[in-house]
């Protein structure tokens, strides 16, 4: 079946990688998937899910792998005007982000939103980021490492930079881990993805062929600020600490709202409420 969506309409589909073990916030995670660990009050999937539901999304496909009945359990096949569908990945355990985004083939047939299940961020932020090939970045700073971009005046992507590589002296630009991808962009990235599952290269990154793709012109992403306004990767305990001083607590949440308009997932009870003993924003040194 063909598929015919413009340019300009309005992406409405999300597609979050939720399948990892999240063994650097252990022991948090061993009883709560790391999409369920508590940032003040709320998690990271109730804030993912109350932005998407406040940008009008009306589909979210999770891969879910790690107690990913805890992911179903929270979610259900709705949460307010969005249809829930899932993947589960069995081998999750020894596989990486690529496998998860491949796993997701057979199930997306429209322009989507991808998610990391470890982010935390402004909703005001995903304003920019709601049509079709675009990559959230922010400038790099001294603390930040991992994956990078550089970029030219119009704002295009010109080249994917691993973790500390050089960038010839072009500013380099931290990946946020969303991007919003087109319905031929997702037809060729899947291409790639196909062939390197067939090589057995199930635990690498998707970043890889990304940048495979820009790299030969196959790919093209524009790039959206992220700075300006809060966003954070939450890898570690450390993470937790910081991107508590962050983002508010659940009641602040949902006082900035009318209550008639949230979704019924911020009533549901939390899951799992600890809370790490170290907090502060000394650790700005942490690798994310």
């Amino acid at each position: 079946m063909k598929y015919n969506f413009p340019k300009n309409e309005r992406i409405t589909t999300a597609l979050l990688l939720a399948a990892g073990t999240g063994s650097r916030l252990f022991p948090l995670t061993q009883s709560a998937p790391k999409c369920l660990t508590i940032v003040n009050g709320t998690s990271i999937l109730e804030r993912l899910l109350f932005n998407l539901n406040s940008q009008g999304f009306k589909r979210l496909v999770v891969v879910t792998g790690h107690l990913q009945e805890h992911i179903r359990s929270f979610l259900g096949d709705r949460v307010g005007n969005i249809e829930i569908d899932y993947i589960f990945s069995p081998l999750y355990k020894e596989t990486n982000n690529i496998y998860s985004l491949w796993m997701a083939r057979k199930a997306i047939h429209e322009p989507f939103l991808l998610l990391e299940s470890d982010l935390v961020f402004d909703e005001s932020l995903l304003d920019s980021m709601l049509y079709p090939d675009r990559i959230a970045v922010a400038k790099m700073q001294s603390w930040m490492n991992g994956t990078s971009v550089t970029i030219n005046a119009s704002k295009q992507v010109k080249a994917f930079i691993a973790n500390n590589d050089d960038s010839f002296g072009d500013t380099k630009y931290k990946t946020v881990n969303i991007y919003s991808i087109s319905l031929n962009s997702w037809h060729e990235i899947l291409k790639r993805l196909d062939q390197r599952i067939a090589e057995g290269k199930v635990n690498g990154y998707y970043e890889t062929i990304f940048a495979e793709m820009i790299a030969d012109g196959s790919l093209a992403f524009e790039s959206v600020s992220f700075d300006g306004n809060p966003w954070y990767e939450i890898d570690t305990h450390e993470d937790l600490a910081i991107a508590e001083t962050l983002f508010v607590s659940d009641n602040d949440m949902v006082a900035k709202t009318d209550v008639s308009s949230q979704p019924a997932i911020l009533n549901m009870p939390l899951i799992n409420a600890v809370i790490p003993t170290q907090k502060g924003v000394e650790v700005l040194n942490v690798v994310q």
